[in-house]
Order: structure tokens, then C-alpha cells, then sequence
């Protein structure tokens, strides 16, 4: 399989549950809830996405022959010792592209996987850390994992079943808001203040590598 690859680049994780940890950032090109193209964004399904995942021209990034490439580009990137290797697939949407070979590439090389996903697709047995981000007007299938990172408050209408309280009951270790990025910043964060302190389940979930700078 050839995989797709917007950009790959070590940073540190800017947000949810392990906000801070060093990891290598693997960004697949393309998303199922939205094509990424400025004119298609009005009728997507994700209509707040801050990413650019079209395309295979970012740092790092192209397209790769196999999954053993993809691996051996991420322990470059990661650099000498391989101690406490940890990658992060993301994108769009990485489980349009994540299979069996690259999962066992990645792991073959030392590294801990995590993935953030929309959870409209089964994520891989094999990942290590699984962090769903549910966009509404999508069918959430995905509902466990170890966190559950909600961008509040959102344009449009959760499906029946799955909304912020029903999530609730979804298997997760870890339930987060984080405010959604546009025009009305402070007040999507005082909303999300405002959720968590009246539904303590639920933690604040900031993008600090925004705040300090970081890709």
C-alpha cells in the first residue's frame, strides 16, 4: 500500500490527555468528513477544521511506497535512542489509511502509537493510545478508547444518541472539552469552563502548542 502522507515532524503533544509528551506527528492526507478544499467546507460534515491535510507537500511528508518507509522516516525524525519512542497518527482522517503493516512497521520500530481520530471508522487492535474526537453530524462508531476529546461548543447537530451527555456513557478513560478555535474564542472557552464545572466527568483541554508556538 501506498501511503499518503500530508507531513511528519517532532514536536511535542499540544493538547488532551498527554498535552506535553515529545512524539513524532504523522499527518495522513486526507479526511472523510470534509474534502479540505476552502470551497467544499460550507456543506462538510467538519466544517471548523484548523488543518491542512491536503496533499502530500508539507515538511516530511509525500507519498510512501511502504509501510517499512514510513517507519523508518518517523525514527529519523525522532533521532538517536529509541527509548521511548512515541508517534501520533493523525490528519484528516488517519483510519482511511492505517493497516495492519503499518501498525506492526511502527511498533517493529519501538514506538508507542497514539491516533486521533473522528471514531467514524473501527480504530486498529493495535493502536496504543486512542484519542476520538466526535464532529456532530457524524456516526461515531468508535466509542471507547482512553480519551474522548470533544471541540465544544460545535456548528450543528449531534445525532440521536451521541450527544455530550450520552457520550457519558461511552467507554473512555478520559472526557475533555476544548473550545473551538474561531472568532469567539473566550466565549467557547467560558462555555466550556461553564460545561466542566457543572458536569464534572469532564476536563478542560487547552491547545498549548498554540500558545506557546509549536506546529
Amino acid at each position: 500500500m501506498t501511503y499518503a502522507v500530508k507531513e511528519m515532524f517532532l514536536t511535542l503533544q499540544g493538547e488532551g490527555a498527554r498535552a506535553g509528551h515529545r512524539a513524532v506527528f504523522l499527518r495522513f492526507a486526507g479526511c472523510n468528513l470534509w474534502s479540505g478544499r476552502e470551497q467544499d467546507r460550507e456543506n462538510a460534515t467538519c466544517r471548523f477544521c484548523d488543518t491542512d491535510f491536503v496533499g502530500t507537500d508539507g515538511p516530511g511528508g509525500g507519498k510512501f511506497a511502504d509501510a517499512s518507509t514510513v517507519a523508518e522516516a518517523a525514527a529519523a525524525l525522532w533521532g538517536a535512542g529509541g527509548a521511548h519512542r512515541y508517534i501520533v497518527l493523525t490528519g484528516g482522517e488517519p483510519m482511511l489509511q492505517v493497516d495492519d503493516a503499518l501498525v506492526d512497521a511502527l511498533q517493529a520500530a519501538g514506538f508507542t502509537i497514539a491516533i486521533e481520530t473522528n471514531g467514524t471508522l473501527p480504530v486498529h487492535p493495535g493502536i496504543d493510545w486512542v484519542c476520538v474526537s466526535p464532529k456532530a453530524g457524524s456516526d461515531v462508531v468508535q466509542r471507547s478508547g482512553d480519551e474522548l476529546k470533544l471541540v465544544w461548543p460545535q456548528p450543528g447537530s449531534f445525532l440521536p444518541g451521541q450527544g455530550a451527555e450520552e457520550m457519558e456513557d461511552w467507554a473512555f478513560a478520559h472526557f475533555l472539552l476544548q473550545p473551538l478555535d474561531d472568532a469567539r474564542q473566550e466565549a467557547n472557552t467560558a462555555a466550556c469552563i461553564e460545561r466542566v464545572m457543572a458536569r464534572p466527568l469532564w476536563r478542560l483541554s487547552l491547545q498549548n502548542h498554540k500558545l506557546v508556538g509549536l506546529k
